[in-house]
């Protein structure tokens, strides 16, 4: 699919019939405008724009993009609008694969009786401790004739993970007690969910994204997001 069409379909009710794979169960959620909204607002600098250009004008040059995404996955929801934004400056060809069939892989390796896609999924498993895991999502790029170039799995090298997990868990100073269960993250910086400002700001971003609930959002300069450590349901 492209990611038009793939954002089309993560708001069907065929999709939405599928098990989820987060910690809040098994149900599905509507994130088709939030993935249309994220796109919208994501964009890349002039040098970011350049260098995508240069590497595509290459005789070896990245051409085509291959994804497998699930958009109940919050590194999905991250990822796939930026990875269709790359895709339009450097006029690459990007295709989106689902991972799973009617219910979540959760074996080291995709069954090809239950995933429609098994034989793209096990050609990029992630593994760790001699163990292989189907984590998404998966970027690849190709040449224009299909031959490999560069992978990533969940996150790019360069996407500190870990170490922005830490920053953002630890014990705020200004705070008397212990860190509030949910935080409003705007330009950077942590604020508080039990605050005035920060109350009312979270509830007018979730209404306005179609989302109620404690959530933490984060709000910067590239986008919007609503992760997935919440209660939350689509408002009517």
């Amino acid at each position: 699919m492209t990611f038009d069409q793939y954002v089309t379909y993560t708001g069907t009710p065929e999709n939405l019939a599928r098990e989820a794979g987060w910690w809040l169960g098994p149900e599905r959620m509507d994130f088709s405008r939030l993935l249309r909204d994220w796109h919208g607002r994501a964009g890349l600098s002039e040098a970011q724009t350049s260098a995508i250009r240069w590497l595509a004008a290459q005789p070896d040059g990245p051409s085509r993009l291959l994804v497998i995404s699930e958009e109940w996955s919050s590194d999905c929801r991250r990822d796939v609008p930026m990875l269709a934004r790359l895709a339009e400056a450097g006029g690459l060809e990007m295709r989106i694969f689902t991972r799973d069939g009617e219910k979540v892989g959760r074996g080291p390796r995709a069954d090809p009786a239950a995933s429609p896609n098994a034989d793209i999924v096990n050609e990029f498993l992630r593994e760790q401790d001699a163990r292989t895991y189907q984590s998404v999502p998966v970027a690849v790029f190709y040449t224009k004739e299909l031959r490999y170039l560069y992978h990533y799995i969940e996150f790019p090298a360069i996407y500190h993970k870990e170490r922005i997990f830490r920053a953002m868990q630890a014990k705020d100073p200004d705070d008397a007690g212990e860190r509030p269960a949910a935080e409003l993250v705007v330009g950077g910086r942590l604020r508080p969910k039990g605050s005035q400002r920060g109350q009312a700001q979270l509830a007018a971003e979730g209404k306005r994204l179609g989302i109620r609930g404690r959530r933490r959002f984060r709000i910067g300069r590239s986008g919007h997001e609503a992760a997935d450590d919440s209660h939350a349901r689509s408002l009517p």
